[in-house]
């Protein structure tokens, strides 16, 4: 019976024995390569599909009405939703082999959103328009050797194996919490733990508020604006913007790194706040500054910034794929 994990931490290659009654495998399109951990002989369940999303200019869809195309000329999917500010224009379904921790957009799936999307926005987009071009792997469950991705049901799907190991992996964001629900409530079994009722259907999640303005910077953080706007207040420079087509605060770096576990540039610029997908270039430009003030709030040394910066921008052209990149 599986009784724990060992864990690397990354940034001192220390190796670590955590014991637990139940480990839950929930590692999406990596759920096979875990199963296969246990079970060198396991079948696959994941048919992994790559979905792309374009970020565009407002200019391309004003107004606040987002379009929905059902069905393109060749039975796809295409929608333009107004978005921080953008036009998020998406997606494909591509049926891939190769599992990767940055999945990279093909130039025909660049190629099918700009030229459908042409039909229906103010103006023809072009590879230039680009603001940021991302990809992302659905972890469908393909338990009845379907071929065509788009066929494959969103169910989420829960297995137990003999060893104990539970996994979940399938669904969607929007049914995220119930995915959630149903895991714990089969681990609990597992683990010979009490059963206890849910209570994260009604739960106000953290920051929640009632009323807010849209027009307040900060107001993404709820609640928690208020502890920022403190830190601005204490310390004005904190309140300068770290780009001039993005709202983010320079207090918003200070506080990823004091209150969300920030511990790297890409942390901040991709998974704290939205740059990278909103304007890849904009969060190139942001790098540098973003990299100071995370050196100063961590006491990390000069080259850890300059190898910081170096990472993030490598990875921040894979963002512009199809559209001229910067100092190329």
């Amino acid at each position: 019976m599986i009784d724990g994990v060992v864990a690397t931490d990354m940034e001192t290659g220390l190796s670590h024995e955590i014991h637990a009654r139940v480990v839950v495998n929930a590692t999406g399109v990596f759920t096979d390569t875990i199963l296969g951990m246990e079970n060198p002989e396991a079948e696959p369940v994941i048919a992994a599909s790559q979905g792309v999303h374009l970020v565009l200019d407002k200019a391309f869809l004003p107004g606040d009405s987002a379009i929905m195309v059902p069905q393109t000329s060749d039975g796809r999917v295409l929608f333009v939703v107004p978005w921080h500010d953008r036009a998020l224009v998406g997606t494909t379904d591509t049926p891939v082999s190769r599992i990767s921790l940055e999945p990279c957009p093909l130039e025909e799936e660049i190629d099918f959103i700009l030229t459908h999307a042409a039909r229906y926005l103010s103006k023809d987009p072009g590879p230039g328009d680009i603001k940021s071009v991302f990809a992302g792997l659905r972890p469908l469950v393909n338990t009845g050797k379907e071929h065509d991705t788009a066929a494959i049901s969103r169910d989420h799907y829960l297995l137990v194996s003999e060893s104990g190991l539970v996994t979940i992996t399938g669904g969607k964001w929007t049914t995220y919490r119930k995915m959630a629900e149903d895991t714990v409530n089969q681990a609990l079994l597992v683990a010979g733990l009490d059963e206890r009722e849910c209570v994260t259907k009604k739960l106000r999640i953290h920051g929640w508020l009632k009323h807010f303005d849209q027009t307040d910077p900060l107001h993404y953080y709820g609640s928690d604006a208020i502890h920022l706007k403190k830190m601005i207040r204490t310390d004005p420079g904190l309140g300068e913007k770290l780009h001039p087509d993005l709202p983010y605060l320079k207090a918003e770096v200070i506080w990823a790194v004091q209150k969300e576990m920030a511990r790297t540039v890409e942390d901040f610029l991709a998974r704290r706040c939205r740059a990278l997908v909103l304007d890849a270039r904009a969060a190139m430009d942001m790098a540098p500054e973003v990299a100071r003030l995370m050196a100063r709030a961590l006491g990390f040394d000069e080259r850890w910034k300059t190898r910081q910066i170096d990472s993030f921008v490598r990875l921040a052209k894979n963002y512009l794929k199809g559209s001229p990149v910067p100092g190329s």
